[in-house]
């Protein structure tokens, strides 16, 4: 509750004196007469009329103070909050191959990238997010979308050997370019992440990127994996680790760069997860969506519910001055 008027509340403390100087003309008593003895006074039965005797003028006093307040326009103020953003369409192009179980990273590549896409994507408020995988070819698992929940729990079932092994880089980024081809978003931004070199599919990882310049699309790279050796689970016929041998990275840095230079973005090498958490915040603070806040108070006036207590008030002073406790002269 405010007021539109606080200042006017001030008149509430002439009621003090009124109170004041009511109850000192009341103790001094009305006209007087002398009688032999009260003793008989006392003992006399009081009727309502000597417990409403003060009722009339309490009431006027509530009368007036609501009268005070209603003067001062209370309000019920609500405040509101409208916000406008301007979102980011971005999909997320995720390498799946068999490579994506080394584990240099913790547990192993493929857990540590969706677990830090999964905070990437919790942080972008907003945006229209999709999501691309690829191994020896390349599918949408997600289309673009502002549902976190649903993007959380579908980046939550990505898994490497549910698609033919390899490394389709430049399958994997034509399929992301194509989910924001007809995207009408002013910006528009693909993350590919990959831990080896193009060995697979149809379309040329630098003619992907040509086409993603010739869209307006900015791509970021993310090489996976750290330098040297890292150790490579060797799975038996039924998918259970059987030992892990150390295999040299081999990551094309040369090309994922370039494709990041030709479109705009930038190339990031990350050798563990904290460094591959560290690349995701900063392709966070780069690409920034624009929020617009707007703030506006709406004012629902509640004076006329003083007014008509006030109105109650002397209606019912009335009634009790003039009928119950009439004077016959």
């Amino acid at each position: 509750m405010e007021f539109a008027n606080p200042k006017i509340l001030w008149l509430l403390a002439l009621l003090v004196p009124l109170v004041a100087y009511y109850i000192w003309r009341s103790r001094q008593g009305g006209a007087s007469i002398r009688i032999s003895s009260v003793e008989g006074l006392r003992k006399a039965p009081k009727t309502v009329r000597y417990y409403l005797r003060h009722v009339p003028f309490v009431l006027r006093v509530v009368a007036l103070a609501l009268l005070i307040v209603a003067m001062a326009r209370p309000q019920q103020v609500e405040h509101r909050t409208k916000t406008n953003a301007e979102g980011i369409d971005i999909v997320l192009a995720i390498d799946i191959s068999g490579s994506m179980l080394a584990r240099d990273f913790r547990p192993d590549r493929i857990s540590a990238a969706k677990e830090v896409a999964a905070a990437f994507v919790a942080d972008r408020y907003g945006d229209r997010i999709g999501l691309v995988v690829f191994a020896g070819e390349a599918f949408t698992q997600s289309p673009l979308t502002t549902d976190q929940p649903t993007l959380q729990t579908l980046l939550g079932r990505v898994r490497s050997g549910v698609i033919e092994d390899g490394t389709a880089i430049g399958n994997g980024l034509a399929t992301a370019l194509n989910r924001l081809r007809e995207s009408d978003s002013k910006s528009k931004v693909v993350i590919l992440l990959t831990d080896g070199v193009n060995n697979r599919g149809e379309i040329a990882p630098l003619t992907a990127a040509q086409i993603a310049k010739d869209m307006g699309i900015k791509v970021y790279t993310i090489g996976v994996g750290t330098h040297g050796e890292a150790p490579y689970p060797v799975m038996d016929d039924e998918g259970n680790v059987v030992q892990t041998v150390n295999m040299k990275v081999e990551i094309d840095e040369q090309m994922l760069r370039k494709i990041a230079s030709e479109t705009g973005g930038e190339y990031f090498r990350a050798t563990d997860k904290q460094a591959l958490a560290a690349v995701y915040e900063q392709i966070n603070t780069l690409e920034k969506t624009r929020i617009e806040v707007e703030e506006f108070t709406i004012a629902h006036e509640q004076f006329v519910a003083y007014v008509l207590g006030a109105l109650a008030a002397l209606l019912l002073e009335f009634f009790i001055k003039r009928i119950i406790l009439k004077r016959i002269p």
